[in-house]
C-alpha cells in the first residue's frame, strides 16, 4: 500500500529545494514563482533500525525497506481556486495525496524573493487554506446541484443527503478547514469521505528556516505554532538548505555533520516519524530466504487486509497468520527462540495488525 505527501506552499518557500533533499530526485529550482508545472514524484525509503536486526537474525539474500512517495506540487497563489497561477494543476494533484506537508517560510533573505513581499507565516498559511476552503465550496456547489436534481426526480436517497452538504457548506463559508466538521452517523462519514475534499486531509506544518533558529525560534516559527494549536496540528523545524547539504554527504559523514549543528537526525527523519502519526500508519515485516520486506498500513488494519498488500492471493485465501514480535526477536535472537518461549502466536481474521509485527502468512487459493 502506498501513501503519498503533497508538499505545498506559496512560491519560493523551499518546497523543491526540500524536496530535492529528501528524495534526490533532482527536481528544478528557480526563484521564481511556478518552476514546478508538473508534480515531481519521489518515493523515499523509511529509515527503521529493526530492519537491520531482523536482516542479522534472518540472513535473507535481499533486504526492502517499506516507503513513502513524496510530491512537490506546484506553489500555490491568491486565486488558484478559479485557476490563477498554476492553481488548477495544483489543486487536481493535492487531491491525491493521503497528507500535506504545509512548507511555511521562516527566514529573512533578500536574495529570494517572496510572492507577497514580505514574510508572514501566518498570512502565507491563511492564502493557502482559503484557496482550499474556496476550491471545496465548488466541490459542494456541483455536489448540491446534483443531489437537488435526484431529489426532483424521485430519489429519496437524496433527501436524506441534502442536509449533511448544506451544513458543510455553511461549515465552510466561515472559513472553516472541512476536517473540523463533525460526522455523527456512518452514513455522514461515508458522504462526507466520498466528497474528497482537499481541506479534509491531514497536514504537517514545516517551518523552513535558517540553522541558527533551531535553538532560538524567531517570532515566524512562533505565528505557526499557534495556527498549529489552533488546528491540533504538528510542526517540523527544517532547513531545506541543511537538508541539501546532508543529502551531498556520505552516509558516514552525515550523522557527525548534524551533531555539530545540535540535531539527533535529520530532518526527512523527523518527517517520515511525524508523518507516520500524522496518518496513523505502523510497520510490519514479512520474511523468507530471498527476502526480508517492511510494509506499511494504517492502525487498525486486519491481517487478511494486511496480507493483501503484500499480495493478493494472501487475503483471498487467507487463513492464518503466524506473528512474533521485533522486540521478542531482538531480545532472544532466533526465530527458533521465540518457538521455545512459546512467542510464536497464531492469528485468524480479526486479529489486528500492530507495528512491529513479523507476520508468516497461511493460505489456500
Amino acid at each position: 500500500m502506498g501513501f503519498a505527501c503533497g508538499i505545498v506552499g506559496l512560491p519560493n518557500v523551499g518546497k523543491s529545494t526540500l524536496f530535492n533533499a529528501i528524495t534526490a530526485a533532482g527536481a528544478e529550482v528557480a526563484n521564481y514563482p511556478f518552476c514546478t508545472i508538473d508534480p515531481n514524484v519521489g518515493i523515499v525509503p523509511v529509515p527503521d533500525n529493526r530492519l537491520d536486526r531482523l536482516t542479522q537474525i534472518f540472513r535473507p539474500a535481499k533486504t526492502t525497506p517499506t516507503t513513502l512517495e513524496f510530491l512537490d506540487i506546484a506553489g500555490l497563489v491568491r486565486g488558484a481556486n478559479k485557476g490563477e497561477g498554476l492553481g488548477n494543476q495544483f489543486l487536481a494533484h493535492i487531491r491525491n495525496v493521503d497528507a500535506i506537508l504545509h512548507i511555511v517560510r521562516c527566514f529573512d533573505d533578500p536574495n529570494i524573493i517572496h510572492v507577497d513581499g514580505t514574510i508572514n507565516p501566518k498570512r502565507d498559511i491563511e492564502i493557502v487554506e482559503t484557496e482550499l476552503i474556496l476550491k471545496d465550496l465548488d466541490t459542494l456547489d456541483h455536489r448540491i446541484g446534483e443531489t437537488e436534481k435526484r431529489l426532483k426526480s424521485g430519489e429519496k436517497k437524496a433527501k436524506d443527503e441534502l442536509p449533511l452538504y448544506a451544513a458543510l457548506r455553511t461549515h465552510l463559508a466561515t472559513g472553516r478547514l472541512a476536517r473540523y466538521h463533525p460526522t455523527h452517523t456512518e452514513e455522514e462519514h461515508y458522504l462526507f469521505r466520498d466528497l474528497h475534499l482537499l481541506s479534509n486531509k491531514p497536514v504537517m506544518y514545516i517551518c523552513n528556516v535558517h540553522e541558527k533558529h533551531f535553538s532560538s525560534e524567531p517570532d515566524y516559527i512562533g505565528q505557526v505554532r499557534e495556527v498549529a494549536a489552533r488546528e491540533s496540528a504538528k510542526v517540523v523545524l527544517i532547513s531545506a538548505e541543511v537538508e541539501a547539504e546532508v543529502a551531498e554527504l556520505p552516509s558516514e559523514e552525515r550523522g557527525p555533520f548534524l551533531q555539530e549543528l545540535g540535531l539527533q537526525e535529520s530532518g526527512l527523519n523527523q518527517v517520515i516519524r511525524e508523518g507516520y502519526d500524522l496518518l496513523q500508519l505502523v510497520t510490519f515485516f514479512t520474511v523468507n530466504p530471498k527476502e526480508l520486506h517492511a510494509w506499511t498500513v494504517r492502525k487498525g488494519t486486519t491481517a487478511p487486509t494486511a496480507a493483501g498488500v503484500v499480495h493478493t492471493d494472501f487475503e483471498k485465501g487467507f487463513i492464518r497468520a503466524e506473528v512474533m514480535k521485533c522486540s521478542d526477536l531482538d531480545r532472544l535472537g532466533s526465530e527458533a527462540a521465540l518457538r521455545e518461549h512459546g512467542l510464536l502466536h497464531v492469528h485468524g481474521r480479526d486479529y489486528i495488525v500492530e507495528d512491529g509485527d513479523v507476520m508468516f502468512v497461511r493460505f489456500n487459493v
